[in-house]
């Protein structure tokens, strides 16, 4: 998933550059289900899976939220609950609930169900704020709904897991609210340090709740098996932390500030493909033909939908 700031004129070099970051973005964050799935089978609770990726992602982006602070508290304090707001839902809802979506869900499901946050984004923004979608737009949306029908597999009787599909749509939630806060750039809080922070407050509060008892934390030393091969406990928790997260955000971050929030996001789309891709590739899943048809519809109707909230900015912006 992509940071969204400020967009800007790209020039040839800059968005071939910005296109190769952000792809490799998509590519890494898509690999936390794959790796993650087999830990889940194998005994591991949601709650701990995640805690071990935030924290290591925490560890390694901290030190440089810091440096781009450059010494201004004042704007730290000043962001505060949003920088906790962005930990508790768009880091640490997100990512719990998708995990807990994958103990019932194969990988693909439940990544094309979490990438309709776009479109969620588009209603909020209509019923909080007034920003009326266009007709691309509700086109868009109408589309990528048709899509997570045949997802979701309704005409054959509702075949996927009802509770993994709640906890899917719960984690489109966190990914909503991922895209609405990380919008905002007119705080002065540098992305990295939103994104630091985030990590932080997003391990601290699962760390907490962990303590408490009310997120069991199951861990389990067996090695894993990916592709046929086994491979000790700690290698995917490592790759969680140092690839999902650390540097999938930090190279989301910088894909980001070259191409601007609306390619950027539409490169970020590719998560959903590589997701799939690394599942067929790690897990042997792969879904049916209707699941096939029903994820490309969900994509169609993001970009639709996206097309549609870029010229509805467009038409706003012309001078009366």
């Amino acid at each position: 998933m992509a940071t969204m700031t400020h967009d800007t004129p790209v020039v040839a070099p800059r968005a071939a550059t910005g296109i190769t970051v952000a792809l490799l973005s998509a590519v890494s964050f898509a690999l936390s289900g794959a790796l993650a799935s087999p830990l889940l089978d194998q005994g591991w609770s949601a709650g701990a899976v995640v805690l071990v990726r935030i924290g290591v992602g925490a560890i390694v982006v901290l030190p440089f939220g810091l440096v781009a602070l450059r010494g201004r508290w004042d704007v730290l304090w000043r962001n505060l609950p949003l920088v906790v707001m962005y930990g508790l839902l768009a880091v640490a809802g997100a990512q719990f609930c998708y995990f807990s979506a994958v103990q019932h869900l194969e990988v693909g499901p439940a990544l094309l169900i979490e990438y309709t946050a776009p479109a969620a984004v588009v209603m909020w923004m209509w019923l909080r704020h007034g920003h009326r979608p266009g007709r691309v737009t509700l086109l868009g949306a109408a589309v990528a709904g048709l899509g997570l029908l045949l997802v979701l597999d309704v005409f054959a009787g509702f075949g996927l897991h009802a509770g993994g599909v709640a906890w899917a749509l719960a984690a489109m939630i966190g990914a909503a609210a991922y895209f609405v806060i990380s919008a905002d750039d007119t705080t002065g809080l540098p992305p990295l340090t939103l994104a630091a922070g985030g990590l932080v407050v997003g391990g601290v509060a699962l760390g907490v709740l962990g303590l408490v008892g009310v997120l069991p934390m199951r861990a389990d030393r067996a090695s894993v098996s990916y592709g046929g091969a086994e491979v000790a406990w700690w290698v995917p928790l490592l790759l969680l932390g140092l690839v999902t997260a650390s540097f999938a955000y930090v190279a989301g971050i910088a894909a980001a500030r070259l191409l601007g929030s609306r390619l950027a996001s539409f490169v970020a789309l590719s998560e959903v493909v590589a997701g799939v891709l690394w599942a067929w590739a790690l897990l042997g899943e792969l879904p049916g033909v209707l699941q096939l048809i029903g994820g490309l519809l969900v994509l169609a109707g993001v970009v639709g939908v996206k097309l549609g909230e870029k010229s509805s900015v467009g038409v706003q912006q012309i001078p009366a």
